[in-house]
């Protein structure tokens, strides 16, 4: 299962997870800029976790150590950047801290990078903020756009406001309880004696983040 999201469950489970909002990885789409609910480099970091860059600020709202930007070009996407939160010693402020590129030192001679290992759903919140959650990407917005990659290109995209995506992850979740996927990552969950109705709770908040394709027609 992904690494990343297993962390925060383990976390959620002892009271302390994801307590704060998260630094939001970015993309730019249609030629606007969006913040993510989704993070693309995961997958690619939990095959190679030597590449996985840190700076040398520890910041709570930055669990996975990085921020990257993307974009969607002739429908493939790519990764634009990746920084990383540094201690700014030409500051004279105490604890001044900047951003700082390292996308050649994770991807050396590598740009433009096209994202084909990403198959999966990105998750673009837009508009205004419904309801603040300080917690991780816990917080809604008025719509969302979910776009479907498949090795890097974009298959398909759909626009929901908000009503409409709380119904659109509902029928997700009902028809991904029917795939291969859905067994094996509660048999895997199962193993950490979590009960069936803790983990489809679980499996239905994230549901967006294990699917890797939209399984239900509006």
């Amino acid at each position: 299962m992904k690494k990343f999201l297993f962390i925060a469950l383990m976390l959620c489970l002892s009271g302390k997870a994801f307590s704060t909002a998260q630094y939001p990885d970015k993309i730019i789409y249609n030629g606007k800029e969006y913040s993510l609910h989704s993070n693309p480099l995961e997958s690619y970091f939990e095959k190679h976790p030597e590449k996985r860059p840190q700076g040398d600020v520890i910041s709570t709202a930055l669990w996975r150590g990085y921020v990257a930007t993307f974009e969607v070009v002739e429908n493939q996407l790519f990764l634009k950047d990746i920084e990383v939160e540094v201690s700014d010693t030409s500051s004279k402020k105490k604890d001044e801290t900047k951003w700082k590129s390292v996308l050649t030192e994770v991807f050396p001679n590598s740009e433009p990078l096209k994202v084909d290992w990403m198959i999966g759903l990105l998750v673009l919140p837009c508009g205004k903020v419904v309801n603040y959650v300080h917690m991780g990407y816990g917080s809604t917005h008025e719509s969302y756009i979910l776009l479907e990659i498949n090795t890097g290109d974009l298959i398909k995209e759909k626009e929901y406001n908000y009503n409409e995506y709380t119904k659109f992850k509902e029928r997700q979740f009902q028809a991904f309880k029917k795939t291969e996927d859905y067994k094996r990552i509660k048999d895997e969950l199962k193993k950490e004696d979590h009960s069936d109705e803790f983990i489809d709770s679980f499996l239905k908040d994230f549901v967006i983040d294990y699917s890797s394709k939209i399984l239900t027609d509006d």
